[in-house]
C-alpha cells in the first residue's frame, strides 16, 4: 500500500477534535498534506522514527511540561490571531488538519488526545511546535 493509499484512513482518531471544533476545521487531503509538509516537517532531519532533528533549526522554546495549558501558552506566544495552523499527527492514517491557531489553543486537551506526537505548523509565522508524550514541547523556526 502506498502512503496516499493508507492517507487518512483512521479519521476515527480525530473525531473528538473535529466534533468539538466542528466546521472551522479542515481535514486535508494527501496532497494538500504533502504540501503543508514540504513546508515545514519534512525541512528537518530526523532521530528515530518519530522525533524531529532540532539541530542547525533555530528553536524559540523548548519546555519539559506537555499538557494542554503548555500548548495554550505556546499558541499565544508563536501564532498570530488568525494565523493558520496545520497539525500533523505521527501517523498518515490520521488524516492532517488545518484551523485557526486560536482554535488549536482553545480545544488543546482535544489536539494532545488524538496522538502521543504531533506538529503543529504555524503558516504565517514559519514556526513549527513537535510535542512528544511525556517529554514535552519544542517550538522553532522552520528551516529555509
Amino acid at each position: 500500500m502506498s502512503a496516499s493509499e493508507g492517507y487518512g484512513t483512521h479519521p476515527e482518531e480525530i473525531a473528538a477534535l473535529l466534533e468539538a471544533v466542528g466546521e472551522s476545521m479542515m481535514v486535508l487531503s494527501f496532497r494538500e498534506d504533502r504540501s503543508f509538509a514540504a513546508l515545514s516537517v519534512e525541512r528537518f532531519g530526523a532521530v528515530g522514527s518519530t522525533r524531529l532533528d532540532w539541530s542547525g533549526a533555530v528553536v524559540i522554546e523548548r519546555c519539559e511540561s506537555f499538557d494542554a495549558d503548555e500548548l495554550r501558552r505556546l499558541m499565544a506566544s508563536c501564532a498570530g490571531a488568525d494565523e493558520l495552523a496545520v497539525v500533523f499527527w505521527s501517523n498518515l492514517a490520521v488524516p492532517s488538519v488545518a484551523v485557526e491557531a486560536a482554535l488549536v489553543a482553545g480545544h488543546a486537551e482535544a489536539v494532545l488526545e488524538c496522538s502521543p506526537e504531533c506538529w503543529i505548523y504555524l503558516t504565517d509565522s514559519g514556526v513549527l511546535i513537535e510535542f512528544q508524550d511525556g517529554e514535552g514541547f519544542t517550538a522553532g523556526r522552520v528551516p529555509h
